[in-house]
């Protein structure tokens, strides 16, 4: 995976030499877009990140997509697959579904290996296109917990790309995820994180998201347990980890760093068949000189 080894390297020391600069501590997947993800002991790579991440999303009576920063209930909305889908080359069969509970609701079982029906309009940030309708079940389920038309839809891989911003990987791409393939958060920065606040958090406030402030804003400060939003980490993320602070010399852009996007670069080649487990050791194989180098 690319673009991962200035951080890598500044957080654990490594070098461009054989020896692992780091292991993967855990791996975790989130089925539908802002609702609660699943921690895994070992996951698939695919050409649009890993098998079965942000392929589902909840969307309003006009199509837009729904996320914690709109509806933080979607936070404690819990998502189950089989145990066995994420083996390699495990398919869906009739017995298998999508298994979502939340407080106050019945269970809800949405089939793997259903047809749907493709509805048009479905968007989520600046991409729009059509995606796969879950059905009159799932809508009502989502309706009722939230309290207003929604639908829950899966994304259309049979006619639809969602592009990774070229400018950063061109010829990438993703599902509902908001911006990128994959996200790296290294322990040594949510350890340094937790050192300066009153409270700590723990990694799953963290997710694939925009860097800008005004699209970070509200996801790390929702309580995942309870769906409660407040003011941090993001305010001492600003203070400490914003441009303004790390390239003090370089054009404000209003960003704050806090984990890497990345691309597999094999998953536009022979990606089939690669899994990455926990335990895995992670090698730095390129790096940048200094922080104030590195791609923004």
């Amino acid at each position: 995976m690319e673009k991962a080894s200035a951080m890598v390297s500044s957080i654990f020391g490594g070098s461009t030499s054989t020896e692992a600069a780091a292991t993967i501590s855990s791996i975790f997947i989130y089925p539908i877009k802002s609702c609660r993800g699943i921690s895994v002991p070992q996951a698939s790579i695919t050409p649009t990140g890993l098998r079965w991440d942000r392929q589902w999303l909840v969307v309003n009576s006009k199509g837009r997509a729904y996320t914690q920063r709109i509806e933080p209930k979607l936070a404690l909305v819990q998502v189950e697959l089989p145990s066995e889908a994420f083996h390699e080359d495990w398919e869906p069969t009739s017995e298998s579904y999508l298994v979502l509970k939340a407080p106050g609701m019945d269970i809800l079982k949405v089939s793997l290996s259903k047809t749907c029906e493709k509805i048009e309009g479905v968007s989520v940030w600046e991409w729009s296109g059509s995606a796969l309708d879950e059905g009159a079940e799932a809508s009502e389920w989502f309706s009722n917990y939230l309290g207003k038309p929604s639908r829950l839809v899966h994304f259309n891989t049979a006619t639809e790309a969602r592009a990774v911003d070229p400018d950063f990987a061109p010829g990438y791409r993703t599902m509902f995820s908001d911006g990128y393939p994959f996200m790296l958060l290294s322990q040594g920065s949510l350890d340094a994180l937790n050192k300066l606040l009153k409270e700590p958090v723990p990694v799953n406030r963290f997710r694939p998201k925009r860097s800008r402030f005004t699209k970070i804003r509200i996801v790390p400060t929702i309580n995942q347990d309870n769906g409660i939003a407040g003011q941090e980490p993001t305010e001492t993320l600003v203070n400490f980890r914003s441009d303004k602070v790390l390239r003090p010399t370089r054009k404000q852009q209003g960003k704050v760093y806090f984990g890497q996007n990345l691309v597999c670069k094999e998953s536009l080649t022979d990606g089939k068949g690669k899994v990455i487990k926990v335990g895995d050791p992670i090698y730095v194989l390129k790096k940048v000189s200094t922080r104030v180098d590195a791609a923004a």
